[in-house]
C-alpha cells in the first residue's frame, strides 16, 4: 500500500493530488497537494497537530483506541519516514496557489461580525464538512460530498464554543456557524464569486 508522502494517508487512485498540469500526482494526496504545490505550509509538528484531529478515523481503520495525544506520538514516529519531511525547505513546493490567495482575500473582505481575519485555507473533501442546514423548513446539504474545497474553521472571537466554517471553490464562498461537532449549524453567507 502506498501512503501520502506528506500526511501518511493511504493513497488510492481517487485520493491522488494534482500536478501543475492537472495530471495526477502519485506521491501526495489531494488534501496535501493541489495544482503542483502543497495546500498548506506546515512544519512537521504543525502537520502532526492538524492530522491528530482524525484520530477517530485512524482508530476505526486499525481497531485501536488511541486518544489524540497518543496518536500524535504515532505520527511523530511515522512522519520522518515520509518524503516531505526529508526534503530541504528550499526544495518544497510551497502552498502559493493563486486561487487560495484570492479566496483568503475575498473571505476577509466579507466583513462578517465575529470572524477574525483568516490567513490560511486547507483542502478537504466535501463529505468531511458537508453539514445539514434548515432552509424553508427542509434539511439540506449545500456542498458536494465528492468535491474538494479550500476550507478552514475558526472560533468566533465574541462567542466561545461557536465556530465559523469556511468552504470555498472556484465558484462559491460558503460561511457557516455552528457549535461543537456541528450542532445548531446556520448559514452565514453562501455567495457566487
Amino acid at each position: 500500500m502506498k501512503f501520502c508522502q506528506s500526511c501518511g494517508m493511504p493513497l488510492t487512485e481517487e485520493l491522488l493530488g494534482t500536478n501543475a498540469d492537472g495530471s495526477k500526482n502519485e506521491e501526495y494526496c489531494m488534501y496535501c497537494y493541489k495544482d503542483g504545490a502543497f495546500t498548506g505550509d506546515f512544519t512537521m509538528e504543525e502537520m502532526v497537530d492538524f492530522c491528530s484531529q482524525y484520530v477517530d478515523e485512524f482508530n476505526k481503520h486499525t481497531g485501536k483506541a488511541l486518544n489524540r495525544e497518543e496518536y500524535k506520538e504515532v505520527l511523530r514516529q511515522f512522519y520522518p519516514t515520509l518524503k516531505r519531511w526529508n526534503l530541504p525547505a528550499d526544495q518544497l513546493p510551497h502552498a502559493t496557489s493563486p486561487i487560495k490567495k484570492e479566496l483568503i482575500k475575498e473571505v476577509n473582505a466579507l466583513g462578517i461580525d465575529g470572524l477574525p481575519a483568516i490567513s490560511n485555507l486547507f483542502v478537504l473533501q466535501g463529505s468531511y464538512i458537508n453539514m445539514e442546514y434548515e432552509v424553508n423548513g427542509n434539511k439540506v446539504k449545500l456542498l458536494d460530498d465528492n468535491a474538494t474545497y479550500w476550507c478552514t474553521q475558526v472560533e468566533r472571537s465574541d462567542r466561545p464554543g461557536r465556530c465559523f466554517g469556511i468552504a470555498c471553490d472556484e465558484r462559491h464562498i460558503f460561511v457557516s456557524e455552528y457549535g461543537k461537532d456541528g450542532v445548531n449549524a446556520e448559514i452565514v453567507i453562501f455567495k457566487k464569486r
